[in-house]
């Protein structure tokens, strides 16, 4: 409370200075209000005015404030603090190759709704991916939400923007039984066989994969414990590896030992360990990289990069052997589609349907966040065996076909019939 010079209160933020002058001071949403007035009553009517200006008003401060600018101090405040380190770099990346490049420098004042909707035309005819549109939209209608919050502008201007669907819906890759069979049969002298094995008995992601610790397999349980997960990318053209939080919450998770799991994993214990022996010093697991379970025949980490090319190795293996068998036996070859490590997770995913598991049960085993995804592989499932069971429905709608079977079945029933006949004779005699 100020006072005049007489001592009496005048009010919050109000006083009166030495030449007899009354002031009003307060500072409102970042905004210094300071005002001098002889006539009391007139200043208190100025200041009460003023301050329901900074109240409703925009921080002018910010008004010069560029995206690219408010950008950077949206994403260290909000951003940063709740993401991985590993998201960091490629989310700023995906930004100023998108809205920050385009129209990073204008003033975030300045934005209008057609400067956004100009922004996604143009990525539409750079032949952008639908979802690289929606993900680039969704990141810089955040920052500008936040900006509005923060009183820079009244209005978002990202809402209500068209952004282009894709037709095509890309297809997930499962292997059926006998392809996963072909290519654990294709990987039996292979250094990276066992990860293949535990890849087919977990559906663990190829990270998780790649960060898994002998510490993280508990032995008296029975189960392996999802703690972390190895990152490679590149960040300013510098090759960055690390080991880093699972993706998700709900990525941290055990998966019980199943079918030959356990064996596997003494059979892979027991081989690096050999390994070690022979290389010695020149082992190169160590560090934060020490005790992994899957590592290359050096010891490195094994980065997607390396699971990736020794997948295809194996496909090329598999499709050169069938090439030769087809020339062989005088027919064409039955192609081994392309394969990558997240569909081998499908592809567990797939056997676990298959083997009635509850989705729910499937879910935790996946690690997936979101319910959806699990039954959207639950869906593919379905749809396959629907497909089956429609086959064998057969044409039983067409004339001929239905003559034939009715023929059939006659031959059939008076084969039968001939049979028993033949059967009562034999017992009479």
């Amino acid at each position: 409370m100020g006072k005049d010079l007489k001592g009496k209160e005048l009010g919050t933020g109000l006083r009166q200075r030495k030449d007899g002058r009354y002031e009003a001071r307060a500072k409102i949403n970042g905004i210094d209000i300071n005002l001098y007035d002889n006539d009391l009553k007139k200043l208190k009517i100025l200041f009460e005015k003023a301050k329901e200006e900074a109240r409703n008003n925009i921080d002018m401060k910010r008004q010069k404030i560029t995206l690219n600018e408010w950008f950077e101090e949206w994403f260290a405040n909000y951003k940063i603090p709740n993401i991985k380190e590993t998201s960091v770099f490629p989310m700023r990346s995906k930004y100023y190759n998108t809205f920050g490049k385009a129209i990073g420098n204008m003033k975030v004042t300045d934005i209008r709704n057609l400067d956004i909707q100009r922004v996604i035309n143009d990525m539409n005819k750079q032949g952008r991916a639908s979802s690289s549109m929606r993900d680039a939209l969704g990141r810089v209608r955040e920052c500008l939400e936040s900006a509005k919050n923060n009183r820079i502008i009244d209005i978002n201007p990202c809402f209500e923007i068209n952004v282009p669907w894709e037709n095509k819906t890309a297809e997930r890759r499962f292997l059926s039984m006998a392809e996963q069979t072909r290519f654990l049969q294709e990987v039996e002298h292979n250094w990276y066989k066992e990860m293949f094995y535990i890849m087919f008995l977990t559906g663990m992601r190829i990270g998780e994969v790649g960060g898994l610790k002998w510490e993280d397999i508990d032995w008296n349980k029975k189960c392996i414990n999802i703690q972390r997960s190895l990152s490679c990318q590149y960040e300013n053209g510098v090759k960055t590896m690390r080991l880093t939080k699972p993706k998700t919450h709900n990525s941290y998770r055990s998966i019980p030992f199943m079918a030959e799991t356990e064996e596997i994993l003494l059979s892979q214990k027991e081989k690096q360990n050999r390994q070690k022996k022979a290389y010695g010093n020149r082992w190169r697991s160590s560090g934060e990289f020490d005790n992994l379970v899957f590592t290359t025949s050096l010891g490195s980490p094994v980065i997607r990069n390396v699971a990736e090319k020794e997948i295809k190795k194996v496909v090329k293996a598999i499709n050169f052997q069938e090439a030769i068998e087809a020339v062989k036996e005088k027919r064409e070859p039955i192609e081994f589609k392309d394969l990558y490590p997240h569909a081998i997770r499908h592809t567990f995913c797939s056997r676990c349907f298959e083997k009635g598991m509850d989705a729910k049960v499937v879910q935790m085993l996946m690690g997936h966040q979101h319910y959806s995804t699990t039954i959207d592989i639950y869906t593919h499932v379905t749809e396959t065996k629907f497909e089956e069971e429609i086959a064998k429905f057969g044409s039983v709608s067409e004339k001929q076909k239905v003559q034939k079977n009715k023929n059939s079945t006659q031959c059939a029933q008076m084969s039968t019939q001939h049979s028993k006949i033949r059967e009562n004779c034999f017992q009479w005699e």
